[in-house]
């Protein structure tokens, strides 16, 4: 018969359009309502009706693969031995590797000139990134993760999406809530989240084997990060630390910084401030290089 498919497909239609009122009558209207969490029965499977999302008030629970900016990963604020230590090493792989270039980084060195395996400035234009996940991809010490933070609109075009350090540094704790099941699997696939030190001590201790089988049991059974083995340069680093601080007191003072820990989101640096520590630090660059 000519016409039966448009007129079920229109009956589909005009049942769901009346499912949704049955099932407003039959919650009372309680769906609506800010203080009860009716999302699994509204968005489930049993669910009839037409339904619309409330955001903000409900949001749609993201997958663990969801990417969307970068950010970096340090070790958890109250680590026993590196407390907020970064993962990142300033190879400068990712700033290589992507394809809009948005990445800026400037490497760490001690007083002598030395480059260190830390980084001293690190920026990413979020209005330039396209969420490619290359840098997550390509990091050899799994440094950079994406975030699942996508509520990031303002009105400002010019600084307020430019990330610095402070603002793209997160807790490894944090990787782990968003995205547990590959927190598991990544430490299974490196042998355990312990650092490469601790690793080769254990070893020497006993079979590589049972090394590898130990971690990977305890990464399974726990997935909270190991503290490390005491690293012979970690005074050394700690003095640089010290003296880099005692250099930059005047700029910490003059811009606000929220205590690392705290669960405030961390301050976004100004544009003129952030040409200023790009001066700053190339300046400090060239010096360095005309004392040799």
């Amino acid at each position: 018969m000519i016409g039966s498919g448009f007129a079920k497909g229109m009956w589909v239609t005009l049942r769901h359009f009346i499912n949704t009122y049955v099932d407003d009558v039959r919650y009372g209207f309680r769906k609506f309502s800010p203080n009860v969490n009716n999302f699994q029965d509204r968005q489930g499977p049993h669910g009839e009706g037409i339904f619309t999302v409330q955001y903000p008030d409900e949001k749609i629970a993201m997958a663990e693969r969801f990417r969307f900016v970068p950010f970096l990963v340090v070790e958890d604020y109250d680590h026993p031995d590196r407390p907020g230590k970064d993962w990142c090493t300033s190879c400068g792989i990712c700033a290589k590797v992507c394809p809009p270039q948005c990445i800026w980084i400037v490497r760490g060195e001690d007083p002598n000139g030395k480059p260190i395996p830390e980084p001293e400035a690190f920026f990413i234009d979020i209005d330039i990134c396209m969420n490619c996940g290359y840098c997550a991809e390509f990091c050899p010490f799994d440094a950079i993760k994406m975030d699942h933070d996508y509520e990031l609109a303002s009105y400002d075009r010019t600084s307020s999406h430019i990330f610095d350090k402070p603002k793209l540094s997160k807790e490894f704790r944090y990787w782990k809530s968003i995205a547990p099941t590959r927190a598991v699997e990544e430490a299974q696939a490196r042998g355990g989240w312990e650092h490469k030190d601790a690793q080769k001590a254990a070893r020497r201790g006993g079979s590589s084997r049972d090394t590898a089988a130990a971690a990977v049991s305890a990464a399974a059974a726990a997935p909270e990060a190991v503290a490390e083995a005491p690293d012979n340069k970690e005074a050394k680093r700690e003095e640089v630390r010290a003296r880099r601080a005692a250099a930059e007191a005047p700029v910490a003072a003059a811009e606000p910084t929220s205590a690392a820990g705290s669960g405030e989101k961390p301050w976004t640096m100004a544009h003129d401030d952030m040409e200023k520590r790009k001066a700053a630090a190339l300046a400090r660059k060239a010096a360095r290089a005309a004392k040799k």
